[in-house]
């Protein structure tokens, strides 16, 4: 017998671990975090604009005054405080809801799992757009459940081919538990779902019989005034909506959401406490305390400032820097621009000859669950200084024309799909399901 056998620990695991894959985020994180590297590839937030000196003697109270619950056990559904402030927080964007109805997680990447775990057998489907937040397709992969991508274009998600997709499903012979949706300010496509189309993708999903989960961490982040409605505010009943402190505060608390119907939230609580017995009282004390005590609703409108710059200055920079037939969103908020390139590029096997030139960011194929995307790339402009943005971008020119010199020396190669799915492709055909 030639070669290595398998690991017997190996042997041993359950057949779901076959669907756990590793982000392509967070393998970036080694070379991302070298600071020749100009990053366009992490959706970190700019946390130098918080008011650290304050938060720290803040943290220091916490401890003196409440130390001793701050440290402890406590409720496997969240102290009963910040789900109040949450409310207060969902209701900017329409949501009318009860405390008793709120979950914390330890961030909405937990809930995204809790709720897969109760929703979702293996070979259920999950409906997704076209792309999708990588995060969650790493959760449905490992819960064995099947994604069924819909197309979106710079409105969001398109109802005529999210009921093509249904209509598909059924025909194949498949069952779709979940709508899984960002509908602002999309990660990774940076669009935003029109408030029309809201309405009608509530309607469909609940004609349907099929769960909205929408996925809302960067509605606040919005460049202009508008606060766009959640769908959760159009269907109560029909819709879990997931938030998230990390884009609005500091993801290194952790400390994330899940508003569901009651019947739900009670699979919800026991499930988050057979995984984790109780979310972190310490964090959630402090998101408590920063929201009673600061002026987090100016800190957002901070953010949004710092935000739109680099979007803008990252725009600029691709408009001078990226070679003809290049096309990107424009997005209105949030942390993300969807680049796609003319074909016979592919930016997964690009990625190491960027990091050469000192210059990151995720490959489109992180973003759907079918192999398409080769073209497109997903730069996050958050995190550096615009000057940064500029440079990186500047790099990530260079990069494209030495690769294009050689599609034009050696030909094109490795054709990529067409795959430009977002305004591309419509729903599946039933066999391709």
């Amino acid at each position: 017998m030639s070669g290595r056998s398998l690991d017997p620990q190996l042997q041993r695991n359950a057949v779901r671990t076959g669907g756990m894959r590793a982000s392509a985020i967070r393998a970036l994180f080694a070379v991302v975090n070298r600071p020749e590297v100009v990053s366009l590839a992490g959706g970190m937030p700019f946390l130098d604009s918080l008011p650290l000196e304050q938060l720290a003697a803040e943290t220091g109270r916490l401890l003196a005054d409440d130390g001793r619950v701050a440290l402890q056990y406590g409720a496997g559904q969240g102290i009963p405080e910040l789900r109040e402030q949450i409310c207060q927080v969902m209701a900017l964007e329409g949501i009318s809801a009860h405390p008793d109805d709120v979950v914390v997680t330890i961030g909405s990447q937990m809930a995204l799992d809790l709720v897969t775990r109760i929703y979702c057998d293996p070979g259920d489907v999950i409906l997704a757009e076209a792309p999708s937040y990588v995060g969650a397709l790493g959760t449905f992969s490992a819960y064995q459940a099947q994604v069924v991508h819909v197309e979106t274009d710079d409105d969001g998600l398109v109802p005529a081919a999210l009921e093509a997709a249904i209509a598909a499903v059924r025909e194949s012979g498949r069952r779709a538990k979940l709508l899984y949706t960002v509908p602002n300010f999309h990660n990774p496509a940076g669009v935003t779902l029109s408030v029309d189309r809201r309405a009608q993708v509530a309607r469909i999903c609940a004609e349907a019989g099929i769960t909205v989960l929408e996925d809302n961490p960067y509605g606040l982040l919005g460049f202009s005034d508008t606060v766009y409605p959640a769908i959760r505010s159009l269907d109560p009943d029909n819709v879990i909506y997931l938030g998230s402190f990390s884009k609005t505060f500091a993801p290194g608390l952790r400390v994330g959401w899940v508003l569901a119907p009651h019947a739900v939230k009670e699979k919800l609580v026991l499930a988050n406490e057979s995984a984790i017995l109780n979310p972190p009282m310490f964090n959630q004390m402090m998101i408590s305390r920063y929201l009673a005590n600061f002026d987090w609703q100016s800190q957002i409108k901070t953010y949004r400032e710092l935000y739109a710059e680099r979007r803008d200055a990252m725009l600029a920079a691709l408009e001078t820097h990226m070679p003809a037939g290049t096309t990107w969103t424009r997005p209105d908020g949030g942390f993300y621009v969807w680049l796609t390139l003319p074909e016979g590029y592919d930016t997964a096997a690009m990625l190491p000859r960027a990091v050469t030139e000192r210059v990151a960011y995720v490959p489109g194929t992180a973003f759907y669950a079918d192999g398409f995307g080769t073209r497109q790339m997903r730069l996050s402009f958050c995190y550096p200084t615009p000057e940064r943005i500029v440079e990186g971008i500047r790099r990530l020119g260079t990069v494209l024309e030495a690769e294009q010199e050689m599609l034009r020396t050696f030909g094109v190669g490795s054709v990529s799909r067409p795959d430009l799915r977002l305004g591309g492709p419509t729903a599946p055909a039933p066999d391709a399901v």
